[in-house]
């Protein structure tokens, strides 16, 4: 059974999806185009629910940061987490 959102988070969740695929991709499958657009929806909700719960730049960036160089194992740019961290706190 999945989580029912109202539809302002259900928009905001797609929107916060929408933004790690385009904007933070540190992986760089988005470069391959015929890669499917679901590959970083496992860490959505995460990001989400910080989000929701008022959580400000650093601390997504913080969290992104950490996927990259713990989960994906990638050399991440805290950087360019933090500018993607601004995209969902203006969203």
């Amino acid at each position: 059974m999945g989580i029912k959102f109202s539809e302002e988070h259900s928009s905001l969740y797609k929107a916060i999806n929408e933004i790690l695929w385009n904007d933070w991709d540190p992986i760089g499958v988005r470069k391959f185009g015929d890669w499917p657009k679901d590959e970083y929806q496992s860490y959505t909700p995460l990001i989400f629910n910080l989000k929701i719960n008022n959580a400000n730049a650093e601390t997504i960036a913080q969290a992104l940061y950490e996927i990259e160089n713990d989960r994906m194992g990638v050399k991440g740019s805290y950087e360019g987490c933090l500018i993607v961290a601004e995209k969902i706190i203006n969203l």
